[in-house]
């Protein structure tokens, strides 16, 4: 782990040379790695398809290390490390005297599988939770509420009840928010259940398995409309030309993002690429943007208007004019970690869900994210029985949970700008985790005896984005 300073970063061209002979007679190199040895340049497509260990001799853009180290089948995160905490049986809220006495409840059985997969692995898992599992199922009631609502509106008055209801989940984690939205449909909507089409796509095939099998085990009458797609989102090719809803539930936070920095005297942005070097070690460097995903974000992101968005990386002109001129001034602006993946994303659900409604919801804000960044992520791991962040994400591919917060409002206009520019109405909606839930949750449910309830208390760090 570590790795030298990236090119360009905290000193003027003029003074690099300086620096290096410094290095150099200090016998303080950046990295204890033969830079000489040729680098590769890999995406995370590539290592999925050709690495079982994390490569060596390498370079990647940003977005590419990050999304190896995550979703790598052989040695990413969420292939070796990720566990989702699911309670066997959803609570009876109306037992807890208040919301602090639920945690505890929680706390105890979270520590109690903990203890159980340190017992068991040789390697230390990490667990994480969602609301969609601890609030269950009324979580997924509230989300099956909103959809049927929504879709009832859309189909009022057409002849013979208008189109079926088809909803696509993507990442669906254990199965649980699929359960719980075709119970509820099933038991308060029989005709609509009916006809209804539920499809979940799913990366990962241990998932694609267990979500598959999951209403099965729980049900006498298990639902026969579940069509589970064991792929990735990113590989979708096939237009779905119908009305239909895409659900995408506490998953963009783990999206892998770019990151960009500006030339403080022209304002030009450069793109951040990891170099993995034959011992392991890091370096982060930079060059003029020239990533094609990169530079379509970064023109669909400046063609906004009323306001005009400006990056909170790049200072005003005035100011950089002013701060070039001082001594050892920098010559590039601070990181800021563009959501490239999301703005992906967004453009293939224009492209092949062009009827879509969206549901999609998760952290607005984190604690912990790296320092003397931009939207940086939250980068933690596991260690004895503790969640430990980082300050970096050049950090050992797999044993890092990598996690971003969402600038919500610039997602909904980034969204309007690839899926609700064609006058499909209405535009999009950003609501509160507490909004969402007053609107569509049956609140006496979650309701503890002291009137706390966590359905509208818990969360409060996310939000949703309806379409």
């Amino acid at each position: 782990m570590g790795g030298g300073a990236p090119a360009g970063s905290e000193q003027q061209p003029a003074f690099k040379g300086y620096i290096e002979s410094v290095r150099e007679i200090l016998r303080m190199p950046a990295t204890t790695a033969d830079p000489s040895i040729p680098a590769k340049r890999v995406t995370a497509e590539y290592c999925a398809g050709r690495f079982a260990k994390p490569p060596k001799n390498v370079t990647m853009l940003t977005r590419d290390f990050i999304g190896d180290s995550l979703y790598n089948p052989s040695y990413g995160y969420f292939s070796k490390q990720a566990l989702i905490f699911s309670p066997k049986e959803g609570y009876d809220f109306s037992r807890f005297r208040d919301s602090a006495d639920f945690l505890k409840t929680i706390g105890r059985q979270y520590e109690e599988i903990e203890r159980e997969l340190d017992d068991i692995r040789s390697i230390p898992r990490q667990l994480w939770h969602t609301p969609t599992e601890i609030l269950k199922p009324w979580y997924g009631y509230s989300v099956a509420q909103h959809i049927v609502r929504q879709h009832k509106a859309d189909q009022d008055g057409k002849p013979g009840g208008g189109s079926p209801l088809v909803v696509y989940e993507m990442g669906g984690g254990n199965g649980t928010l699929m359960v719980n939205m075709l119970d509820f449909i099933r038991e308060h909507e029989p005709r609509i259940y009916s006809r209804m089409e539920y499809n979940l796509v799913e990366i990962s095939p241990k998932l694609a398995k267990q979500q598959a099998s999951q209403q099965s085990r729980k049900h006498a009458v298990p639902h026969a409309n579940v069509n589970i797609i064991n792929k990735s989102i990113f590989d979708w090719r096939t237009t779905v030309d119908r009305p239909c809803f895409f659900v995408a539930m506490e998953v963009i936070d783990n999206f892998a993002h770019d990151v960009i920095r500006f030339d403080y005297v022209t304002g030009e942005p450069y793109q951040a690429f990891v170099r993995v070097y034959d011992d392991g070690e890091f370096e982060e460097y930079y060059e003029p943007v020239s990533d094609p995903l990169i530079q379509d974000y970064l023109r669909a992101r400046n063609s906004l208007v009323s306001p005009r968005h400006q990056s909170a990386a790049l200072p005003p002109a005035f100011y950089r004019r002013i701060r070039s001129q001082l001594p050892l001034a920098p010559n590039l602006s601070k990181p800021e970690f563009i959501p490239t993946k999301a703005y992906e994303f967004c453009k293939i659900l224009g492209r092949y869900f062009p009827r879509h409604r969206l549901v999609l919801s998760d952290f607005y804000k984190l604690p912990d994210t790296l320092p003397g960044a931009v939207t940086s992520p939250v980068v933690q791991t596991r260690f004895s029985g503790s969640m430990v962040p980082c300050e970096t994400y050049l950090v050992q591919p797999g044993w890092f949970d990598i996690f971003f917060p969402t600038d919500f409002e610039l997602l909904r206009r980034i969204y309007d700008v690839e899926c609700r520019s064609h006058g499909v109405e209405p535009m999009s909606k950003v609501r509160t985790q507490r909004e969402f839930a007053v609107e569509n949750a049956a609140l006496a449910q979650t309701c503890t005896r002291s009137g706390e309830n966590p359905m509208l208390d818990f969360y409060e760090n996310n939000k949703f984005l309806l379409s």
